[in-house]
């Protein structure tokens, strides 16, 4: 009778990993119902076998990915073709980047032609990006990322995954939150227009999070970069002088607030209209009949980063970065840069951005406050309702209102 061989014994494999980290891979193995140990083998197998990307499109394991191509070259920046989990793994060094600052594809229900990720599968998407912008950044370096919220299918309510996407990154990646940001887009048009415009139960969306992170508490960054002009409200106020005595908020105004620097420092509120129409990048588009990107997001927004978080020199990468605005603004800059777009067909259309003298977007990646343009923001509820002439509906809009018939 043949003798039953004794099974192995496992062998164990230290891990060395801050207390924070540790504390991350116990709370994200929780979340999962699953031990540490369990939590750390199920994603060495993930990583291995590859990840599922939209649609049910494998996605190669990060070892298995090719060096990105290099398709356009600048005084200061490259553009590259391909997956930039490999620009991330095989072609930048490891603590060599000032700034990655970009605007990957939104978790939306409905599908984009430049490719968007489902809401519901986007931290799973989005794991290797992390990992791999965690290897590149410096120590004091910085992560901005726009990202857009979505409604859940059939319903008007949100989904959370830009949050959960910015929990995982603090608890799973060890990225500290230095600020949130807010980009206030005054050209986005009414959506979604079932619960907008047509119910009338939800008003317009049109702001974006924007998440800046940092391995460090103390990210490089000066606000002096960035500063704005007086509202007229404060120049009145320098002009005439104002006594000097605690606000009702408890705030002590002392002496040095009438003194004039070289302007306010901004909010967390960042207003960028986003509705070119007839730029330089969409007439060479025409020109030479190429794709115009879909989802481009304004100058002004990696503009005002790069500003603040970099010096002349610095490395800033986008690694989503469809029509190339961060490399156009930084260009402009004198930062060095790099930026990868899977799509060849976007990458053509981003060489007009550098072609040749032209007036560049939003006043340029280098423009001042002298075609600088403010937007007026309306006290919210300004216009008088006739509360009695259209009451709420009961349902809270589940059903479509009937439209009234015209009288005879």
């Amino acid at each position: 009778m043949p003798r039953t061989r004794e099974p192995k014994p496992a062998q164990a494999i230290t891990v060395n990993a801050s207390e924070r980290q540790l504390a991350a891979i116990q709370r994200a193995a929780r979340a999962r119902g699953m031990s540490p140990e369990d939590y750390l083998l199920a994603l060495h197998e993930q990583a291995g076998a590859g990840e599922a990307g939209a649609g049910g499109v494998t996605r190669p394991a990060d070892e298995a990915l090719k060096r990105p191509k290099v398709k356009h070259r600048r005084k200061h920046g490259t553009i590259y073709h391909g997956d930039s989990r490999a620009l991330l793994d095989k072609v930048l060094e490891p603590a060599s980047v000032d700034l990655i600052v970009t605007s990957p594809p939104y978790g939306l229900v409905f599908k984009k032609s430049y490719g968007n990720e489902d809401a519901d599968q986007y931290l799973d998407w989005f794991r290797a990006f992390a990992r791999g912008f965690r290897r590149v950044l410096k120590p004091n370096g910085s992560l901005v990322i726009d990202i857009g919220g979505a409604w859940n299918r059939g319903e008007p309510t949100r989904n959370l995954y830009h949050f959960k996407l910015l929990v995982m990154l603090c608890e799973e990646f060890d990225f500290k939150l230095a600020q949130e940001f807010y980009w206030w887009n005054p050209a986005r048009l009414p959506s979604p227009a079932e619960w907008v415009n047509v119910r009338r139960i939800r008003v317009k969306d049109a702001v974006d999070c924007i998440w800046w992170l940092s391995p460090s508490a103390f990210p490089r960054a000066s606000n002096r970069r960035v500063l704005q002009p007086y509202s007229a409200d404060m120049e009145r106020l320098l002009k005439r002088g104002y006594r000097v005595k605690p606000r009702p908020s408890g705030h002590a105004i002392t002496k040095k607030f009438n003194r004039r620097n070289r302007g306010s420092i901004p909010p967390n509120l960042l207003v960028a209209g986003n509705n070119e129409s007839n730029s330089a990048y969409i007439k060479y588009c025409q020109k030479h009949d190429l794709v115009v990107h879909p989802a481009r997001f304004s100058a002004a927004i990696p503009r005002f980063f790069v500003r603040m978080l970099t010096d002349p020199g610095d490395l800033v990468v986008d690694p989503f970065g469809g029509s190339c605005v961060t490399g156009e603004v930084c260009e402009s800059l004198g930062r060095r840069w790099a930026c990868c777009e899977l799509r060849e067909d976007y990458i053509a259309g981003a060489k007009g951005r550098f072609v040749g003298e032209r007036e560049r977007d939003d006043a340029g990646p280098s423009g001042g406050a002298a075609r600088a343009k403010p937007y007026k923001v309306w006290t919210p509820a300004l216009l008088e309702a006739d509360d009695d002439e259209e009451p709420l509906a009961a349902d809270g809009g589940r059903a479509r209102a009937r439209k009234a018939r015209a009288q005879p």
